[in-house]
């Protein structure tokens, strides 16, 4: 099949498999996955023009809405953390579609500059295994692991039966905010973040996320729990639906100055994006968070080595 948009000839069925092995594997780590199929696109497809970048965006716009309508359902919307990210990431994302427009339009330019961010993420997620990261987030890893048993209890104790809304107790809930400080309560603990320095950061990310193709929930998320020592039970739906927005204005902006993203291409990858994110998470128990992040961490790596060195050896 035939592409016009991105002059791609493909077997319409690869592109949603690849996209359902990745969203498989990379939603057991609570990734959606969209960084990963930008380097298929790239490589394996030869898609290099820059719409290639607001197509990997359609993935996020389609694979998403079921995750984002499940958290907002069961009232683990963190909405100041929402907002906040969003406000940030909106002016970054427009930036970012200036810089991919211009020095990284050309492919090698392009290529180094996937593979600086695959190396941030690879890296990441192997150093988060190390036993000095453990340490350093000791005291919210504490608190995660105890996560099912004070919801478990808090939810027989409301008398919580399937199909009811969660108790107050079980959602997220703002008790206090301001310019330059959040603080909002879960499961009787408080957690407060800087406005200003996760406004930033959001903008940083918009930058990133709007020249590569994704919504960056696959960046802040993990500075939101190393730096801000915020737990990622309170954070990923933040994360998810900042990514699911920012998304959408990403592929506007980058219509409305002419680099349209190849619809059909974008939507068989977000397709088989949606049946991985599900099947993902039906799976996740039968599986190691912590081999899962190891062998995730190694991949990306060595996709980011093989696209700097190759800059270079060029």
């Amino acid at each position: 099949m035939y592409f016009p948009v991105s002059g791609v000839e493909v077997n319409p069925l690869l592109p949603v498999l690849v996209a359902l092995v990745v969203s498989t594997f990379t939603s057991m780590g609570g990734i959606s996955g969209a960084f990963l199929l930008l380097p298929f696109q790239l490589s394996v497809l030869n898609f290099t023009a820059v719409n290639l970048s607001p197509t990997n965006l359609v993935f996020n716009i389609i694979a998403i809405p079921s995750g984002v309508y499940r958290y907002i359902r069961e009232g683990r919307m963190n909405w100041p953390l929402t907002y906040v990210t969003i406000l940030g990431t909106l002016p970054g994302l427009y930036f970012g579609a200036l810089l991919r427009e211009g020095v990284l339009r050309y492919q090698a330019n392009f290529k180094l500059f996937v593979g600086l961010v695959l190396i941030y993420i690879g890296g990441r997620l192997l150093y988060d295994q190390t036993a000095w990261a453990r340490r350093k987030k000791a005291k919210i890893q504490e608190f995660e692991s105890q996560v099912q048993n004070r919801l478990r209890k808090v939810l027989d104790e409301a008398g919580y039966t399937t199909g009811k809304g969660l108790p107050p107790a079980a959602r997220v809930r703002t008790t206090s905010w301001s310019l330059t400080r959040i603080s909002y309560e879960f499961l009787g603990e408080t957690f407060t973040f800087n406005v200003p320095a996760l406004f930033i950061l959001a903008l940083v990310v918009g930058l990133i996320g709007g020249a590569y193709g994704i919504g960056g929930g696959s960046i802040i998320a993990p500075f939101l729990a190393a730096i801000f020592g915020l737990p990622v039970f309170t954070i990923a739906g933040a994360a998810l639906f900042g990514t699911l927005v920012t998304s959408v204005a990403g592929v506007g902006i980058y219509y409305l100055r002419g680099f349209p993203p190849d619809w059909a291409l974008g939507a068989l990858f977000g397709i088989g994006g949606f049946m991985g994110m599900y099947l993902g998470a039906r799976l996740q128990r039968f599986f190691s968070g912590r081999v899962i992040r190891i062998g995730l961490g190694l991949v990306i790596s060595a996709l980011a080595l093989r696209y700097i060195i190759g800059y270079f050896l060029r």
